[in-house]
């Protein structure tokens, strides 16, 4: 399927880690033909990222962003449009899971953290692009939930995901009349090195998670940056406030 990016030009959250999600997206999106802007708070991750998107063909920068920090994020906004004029696509892949245990034990800063880089992270950089986007009355925003904002667990990860879902329905009925669509992915159990603080899952953390789910396996990176081509591209243009699960039937809404 041609996605018609060619021209295009996205701005890719979390893409620092090398084997993680947010460098899967921008890497996709290259393959197709968009330009990306590479964001992270790992800006030699970033710069690499942004590095084998130029291998591709296509033009990049990287920028070293903790998106929780409003004036950085504004401030590459600003930059991105000076060097490519604009922002059609935007994926806010960046994120994280404080974690600090079972609720009943758990210390505020642990929500805090979720919610500052999760919730507040994703905001900053949707009320950053739009703008842009409204004046050109056109826009793909793909924000981040998890199946923990549908599943409840761990409670402050799993309540700012939550928020991710909630806040991509108001963005999609406040934006959809500027022509621009919003979208989540929730994505289930993913071979990076997200669980266990960086490590990954266990082989038994992942044989029990491919023996709960009905098509008996993970999500690889690019599952998930599958999903986002598509999200981003014209063919899905009459799709606006979905979070789609990409987990292996784990959730079924």
């Amino acid at each position: 399927m041609d996605y018609g990016f060619k021209g295009k030009v996205a701005l890719v959250t979390g893409t620092g880690s090398q084997i993680g999600i947010g460098k899967g997206a921008a890497l996709a999106l290259a393959k197709e033909g968009c330009d990306v802007i590479s964001v992270d708070l790992d800006f030699e991750g970033a710069t690499q990222t942004a590095n084998e998107v130029k291998a591709l063909g296509r033009k990049a920068m990287a920028a070293k962003v903790d998106v929780a920090n409003r004036p950085e994020v504004v401030e590459a906004v600003k930059s991105a449009l000076q060097e490519f004029g604009k922002i059609d696509i935007l994926v806010n892949s960046a994120g994280l899971a404080a974690g600090g245990g079972p609720f009943v034990n758990q210390e505020e800063k642990y929500w805090q953290k979720d919610m500052a880089v999760n919730v507040f992270g994703t905001m900053n950089c949707v009320q950053a692009v739009i703008p842009g986007m409204i004046e050109r009355k056109y826009g793909k925003i793909v924000n981040f939930s998890s199946i923990s904002g549908r599943l409840g667990l761990p409670v402050s990860y799993a309540a700012a995901k939550g928020a991710i879902i909630a806040a991509t329905r108001g963005w999609a009925t406040e934006l959809g009349p500027s022509g621009i669509n919003v979208n989540a992915i929730a994505p289930g159990t993913v071979l990076t090195k997200f669980h266990r603080g960086g490590q990954g899952p266990t082989p038994e953390m992942l044989e029990r998670m491919i023996a709960s789910v009905p098509l008996r396996r993970v999500q690889t990176v690019e599952d998930v940056a599958n999903t986002v081509a598509f999200l981003a591209s014209d063919a899905s243009c009459n799709i606006t406030g979905q979070c789609i699960q990409v987990d292996s039937g784990r959730v079924m809404p």
